[in-house]
Order: C-alpha cells, then sequence, then structure tokens
C-alpha cells in the first residue's frame, strides 16, 4: 500500500530516510530552507520543495495536512525542530516523527505533540553494542523494551534438523517468522522446514530470550 510521506530537513539523516521510503514505493516529499540541499534530493524523492517549514503559510502551500506522514529530520536547530512539530500538529497532520539530538529535546517535541520521538545517533550506538555483544545477531528491529525482531546466525549444533524438532517455542519462547538462505526467504515457514548449514533465522520474542539463544553455538 503506497502512502505520502514528507521529510523536512534533508540532512544526512533526512535524506538517507526519504531515500528509503522512495525506492520503497513510497510518495514521498523532501522539504529543506536550503536550496542546495533540494537540489541534492531531486532524484532521491518523489518531489522535493523549498520552504520554511516554521512558516505556516509554507506549511499550508504545500498541502502538509494531507501526508499520511511528516518526519522533522531537521539537524542541530532545536527551535525551529520544535516549533515545526507544533505547527504541524496545529495543521491537523495526524502523524508527526521528530528526530531529537538528546533527551531534552526529545521531552519538549513529546509535549508540543510529536507522536514518536527518534534518537539516531543514540538507537545506531546502542545497536552496534547489541550486534558487537551477541557475534550471531546480524539485525534486529527493538519494538519495545522488551520485545524486538532480530536475524539471528544458526548454531551448527541445530543445522540438518526441522523447526519442529528444534521446537524453539517451547525451548527458548521465541516464534520464528522466516527464514533466510542466502538471497532467499521464506515467509511464515512450515514447522516441517528444515535447517540448513548458514541459514538465518527471523524470531521474535523476549530480549533475554533472544539474548540467550543468540548466544549459542
Amino acid at each position: 500500500m503506497v502512502k505520502q510521506y514528507a521529510v523536512i530537513g534533508l540532512g544526512r539523516f533526512g535524506i538517507s530516510l526519504a531515500e528509503s521510503l522512495y525506492e520503497a514505493g513510497q510518495e514521498v516529499l523532501g522539504v529543506d530552507i536550503s536550496e542546495e540541499r533540494v537540489q541534492e534530493a531531486q532524484t532521491a524523492v518523489t518531489h522535493a520543495v523549498i520552504a520554511d517549514s516554521t512558516d505556516p503559510e509554507a506549511l499550508k502551500s504545500i498541502g502538509i495536512r494531507n501526508f499520511d506522514t511528516v518526519i522533522v529530520a531537521i539537524g542541530n536547530d532545536i527551535q525551529a525542530s520544535i516549533l515545526t512539530v507544533l505547527l504541524l500538529k496545529e495543521a491537523g497532520v495526524k502523524k508527526v516523527i521528530a528526530k531529537a539530538i538528546n533527551k531534552l529535546q526529545g521531552q519538549v517535541l513529546n509535549k508540543v505533540g510529536a507522536d514518536w520521538v527518534i534518537f539516531p545517533e543514540r538507537d545506531m550506538g546502542e545497536r552496534v553494542a547489541h550486534m558487537l555483544l551477541s557475534p550471531n545477531v546480524l539485525n534486529f528491529i527493538e519494538l519495545s523494551k522488551e520485545y524486538s525482531v532480530e536475524e539471528i546466525k544458526v548454531p551448527s549444533s541445530m543445522t540438518n534438523q526441522s523447526l519442529r524438532e528444534l521446537d524453539l517455542r517451547a525451548r527458548y519462547n521465541l516464534s520464528v517468522i522466516a527464514i533466510r538462505h542466502g538471497r532467499n526467504i521464506n515467509i511464515s515457514p512450515s514447522p516441517d522446514e528444515t535447517i540448513d548449514e548458514g541459514d538465518v533465522l527471523v524470531v521474535i520474542g523476549g530480549n533475554r530470550d533472544l539474548e540467550r539463544f543468540a548466544n549459542l553455538q
């Protein structure tokens, strides 16, 4: 399903996010006050426009309230970031996601109406640390403080067995939602699916259970 996204602030984080959404087949409007950044973003988004997001009339002129989600990715201008979120919510935007550079800014963004505050630098640091501490983990998505989805390399002791035989739900309280074999991925595999050497399991469960499984040899 194609949705409409607007990304305000086309710095490194903003353009990376916008480009990823665009490549996934979504409609993406890139917005920045800098003409140079807008020019650079032309091929990475559906449309890119020059606008001052702290100006209510400018936001109205680009039809900002028509977008499903607006991401405020403004860099170090904290005041502009906060004012933009406030104006977006006043304009009736249903979902506003905002980037924060520190905890205090995050708290203010929440108070002025941001539906989700993200901390790119902190989150990346946590991700790298997690993957260093659990070498079998190739990637992960944190669903909450207690639960995650992880891609985990299958321990050699578990190869040539079926999911039914491994019974990860009973033994580790984890659910396998996909198996990746090379470039191929099997979504919702059957219990009789055999695990080969080099396979990667995509599993969902509690973080403690995931850690225990990821550190098996």
